[in-house]
């Protein structure tokens, strides 16, 4: 039985999606959900599996190419397999002649994914040792190639040493040291933009452009959060069954914040100023495709447990490339922590619609007067970006200061003080 398989039901804010990876190939047995390609949209990579055992039969999308909701990606055919075809080569099954390409620059043949890899890396066909049947270039033939263990190029001239692989150029020196008179060593890789950071960064170019964003710094003593920290860590990890962090105090202490100053808890729509009776929180998170902003949702019912089991549940989620639409869209404000990197001190950007960012730093012991006292104390610089065409300086100012004073009497979170 032939079944469609189909690219996922986009929601409205997202257009079209990029086939990222195929993970299986025309002819090779597959069992009942396991995944076969991933579609990667400007905000999440979204995974198709299998509807039932079988194996592909056609593919009408190659990676690359731009595909809309609900689109055909391939035709699947359902039923038992032949698991001899698991021993064929790699890259030798496909069904259709669009997926066999000749190199220009001769008559070698290449598959698509070996096309684009070789033609990242200005390789050239005839260069690279063809395994594939009838001569056919393999992506692994590729991958091979670059990694030095099986190129057909010719050999260096018995007068020059043969490298064994590539190493890095040395770092610039001022020691009057001989420029390398090898220029095989000055590596340069050219890589296509994901949708993912290209979408981040034209985000990031608009919040500079069509917002009037200032920044408005202040510092915290962390003293007091880590006393209260380390006397219960231990308690609160036994009975919550999640480590108590920094992010969850600096989250309520936002939360309150906002109720207090309902400016910074809106955003700009058109000539329409939208204000929100709740508070949504993003929370940054670093992952290896880029920097993504999962949502903490009505944060003024969540306890510090629950918001640190789902800020660790997005970090995981994140990293395995897992985190869904639905979980990054919204917020009313955004919270990023430098800190964890080692910054000592950045301008966070806004993310638009939002009008207003914190950015939270590293922890410094500092000397500090207390008193009349010099004290050694851990402090922290805070960053608050705004938008001005809807906060007012003193707004902004007397906002962060209220985190600060917060953060500095944790039992002023408690008591709702």
């Amino acid at each position: 039985m032939s079944i469609e398989i189909k690219a996922p039901t986009f929601p409205e804010s997202v257009a079209d999606g990029t086939v990222a990876t195929w993970h299986k190939k025309p002819g090779e047995p597959i069992q009942r959900d396991e995944l076969l390609v991933d579609i990667e949209t400007d905000k999440v990579v979204l995974e198709v599996v299998a509807p039932a055992d079988g194996s592909l039969k056609t593919v009408h999308k190659e990676e690359g190419d731009v595909v809309l909701s609900d689109e055909v990606l391939a035709i699947f055919e359902a039923g038992d397999v032949d698991t001899s075809a698991a021993e064929a080569p790699a890259e030798s099954d496909t069904a259709t002649s669009e997926s066999e390409e000749k190199a220009s620059d001769g008559d070698v043949i290449m598959s698509p994914a070996a096309r684009k890899i070789a033609e990242e890396n200005g390789i050239a066909a005839a260069d690279i040792k063809a395994t594939g049947k009838d001569g056919r270039v393999t992506k692994e033939d590729v991958v091979n190639h670059l990694k030095g263990g099986s190129s057909s190029a010719p050999a260096a001239p018995a007068s020059e040493p043969k490298a064994e692989a590539p190493k890095p150029a040395p770092a610039p020196s001022n020691a009057g040291a001989a420029p390398m008179a090898d220029d095989g060593d000055r590596i340069e890789k050219r890589v296509p933009m994901t949708r993912l950071r290209a979408t981040i960064a034209r985000r990031l170019v608009e919040a500079q452009q069509n917002a009037a964003m200032l920044t408005t710094y202040n510092e915290v003593n962390m003293k007091p959060v880590m006393e209260l920290r380390k006397k219960y860590k231990d308690t609160f990890e036994k009975t919550h069954g999640v480590k108590l962090g920094f992010m969850s105090f600096f989250v309520k202490a936002a939360t309150e914040a906002l109720k207090r100053f309902p400016a910074v808890n809106a955003s700009i729509d058109g000539n329409d100023m939208v204000y929100h009776g709740y508070q949504d929180i993003g929370v940054a998170v670093s992952t290896d495709r880029g920097l993504v902003v999962p949502v903490l949702r009505d944060t003024d019912s969540m306890g510090l447990a629950e918001v640190e089991s789902t800020i660790a549940d997005f970090g995981k989620r994140g990293r395995e490339g897992k985190l869904g639409i639905n979980d990054m869209q919204g917020g009313t404000f955004t919270i990023t922590n430098g800190g964890i990197f080692g910054s000592l001190m950045s301008t966070p950007i806004l993310n638009p619609p939002q009008t207003a960012i914190l950015g939270m730093h590293k922890i410094q012991e500092r000397p500090m007067a207390v008193d009349g006292e010099v004290v050694i104390l851990p402090m922290m610089y805070l960053a608050l970006s705004y938008d001005h065409r809807m906060i007012d300086g003193k707004e902004a100012v007397q906002f962060l200061v209220t985190i600060k004073e917060l953060l500095e009497d944790p039992a002023r979170l408690l008591l709702d003080i």
